[in-house]
């Protein structure tokens, strides 16, 4: 008989902090306080209307009242095919697809189908906050590979090699990055796909940012810098970011034949097929004009101005101005330890509190990340609201 009413599995799980710092945020706000919350990681316009046109259609079609293959829509496999032929340069077949209830969903896939109890994971550090909960779930390990503010938030091959074991099956590679905004520039991402390469290890390339440059900063898919990869590597993707359409849960995941198919078995018995009309809806994403998108990074790029300007401007925070996704991640750790307003947090999730009860302003602190000492703000919200709370927390730390 089992002593424990859970799962211990289950139960090792924590809650996303970003998504309980946003609740907590709206929770306030309901509550008559004047919250304004950097922690979203989500766009704040609206989806563009050609798309939710096309689910309305969808809705009155009878075929989308009815299952559909657990893998996806061939449709909207054939134009994820084709939309990434045009971004990134690499050629798949549709069979390579599986459609996913959102990118979390292909992440957790991924790490379900590749994963052994044993099996390590190098995962440079700060993360996003939900990569470790999958590997963990699949009885692997996280090597965190530490970055910060001096190396560009970036991992070196050096630093690679240097975590590397022989239980390391795969890399997870992220660029721009989700906290900090970091984008690796075209050689250095080539030379960490070689070491990879000759290590024989997987690398998984999250590119849902793909869209989200500034500065003339260029999207590039490690898989086309080293194409030899392509019997090792799985690319995720998403519309979330790119098409603003976070609630619309429709992710993908693309790679060899053998993995996909056994992603795709443990789908068919998890979910089923992703909803049919979010499918649609996607499509028309995928497949539409860009037109929106670039407006809505224009919007991004100068409120990421914004932030990196007033940001620079608090006393003992530095910051290193953005150059992807819609995050800054500054570093606190001129701050910690003082007095502020009676109160010396000595850590980033105890200054996070503090700002939240007195100023009235939601972070999400680096120890959520990996990455004590620092902090995540997004700039996906409104000029004045981003100069509001950014203002407080400055009087605040003053």
């Amino acid at each position: 008989m089992t002593s424990e009413r859970l799962s211990s599995r289950i139960g090792a799980i924590t809650e996303s902090a970003t998504l309980a710092i946003t609740a907590k945020a709206k929770s306030l706000k309901a509550a008559g306080e004047p919250v304004i919350g950097f922690g979203a990681g989500e766009p704040d316009f609206a989806t563009p209307a050609h798309i939710v046109e096309a689910a309305v259609a969808a809705c009155q079609d009878p075929v989308n009242h009815k299952y559909s293959p657990a893998g996806g829509l061939p449709v909207l496999k054939e134009a994820i095919v084709a939309k990434t032929l045009r971004d990134s340069g690499v050629e798949f077949d549709p069979s390579q697809v599986l459609i996913t209830n959102g990118g979390k969903h292909a992440v957790y896939n991924t790490f379900e189908a590749l994963l052994n109890p044993g099996d390590e994971v190098l995962v440079p550090t700060p993360f996003w906050t939900t990569y470790p909960e999958p590997i963990s779930l699949a009885g692997a390990s996280t090597v965190q590979v530490q970055t910060n503010i001096e190396s560009g938030f970036r991992v070196s091959v050096d630093q690679l090699e240097a975590a590397y074991t022989p239980n390391t099956k795969a890399l997870l590679f992220v660029s721009p990055s989700n906290p900090t905004g970091a984008v690796y520039p075209k050689e250095t991402m080539e030379a960490i796909g070689q070491w990879a390469l000759a290590k024989g290890i997987w690398v998984i390339t999250d590119e849902i940012y793909e869209h989200l440059l500034y500065a003339g900063n260029e999207h590039h898919s490690i898989l086309k810098l080293v194409p030899e990869l392509a019997d090792k590597c799985v690319v995720l993707n998403g519309v979330a970011k790119t098409f603003a359409m976070t609630g619309w849960r429709v992710g993908w995941m693309m790679g060899p034949n053998d993995l996909i198919k056994a992603a795709q078995n443990l789908q068919s018995h998890s979910t089923s097929n992703v909803c049919n009309v979010a499918q649609r809806a996607a499509l028309a994403a995928v497949t539409g004009p860009l037109d929106a998108v670039v407006e809505m990074r224009g919007h991004f790029d100068r409120r990421r101005q914004l932030m990196y300007s007033l940001l620079s401007g608090i006393d003992g925070v530095e910051v290193l101005e953005p150059e992807g996704a819609f995050y800054a991640f500054p570093s606190f750790e001129g701050v910690l330890g003082r007095d502020i307003g009676g109160v010396t947090p000595n850590s980033t999730t105890e200054l996070a509190a503090l700002i939240l009860d007195q100023a009235k302003v939601a972070i999400v602190p680096g120890e959520a990340f990996g990455s004590p000492g620092y902090a995540r703000f997004s700039f996906a919200l409104g000029d004045d609201d981003l100069g509001e709370g950014i203002g407080r927390i400055a009087d605040l730390l003053a």
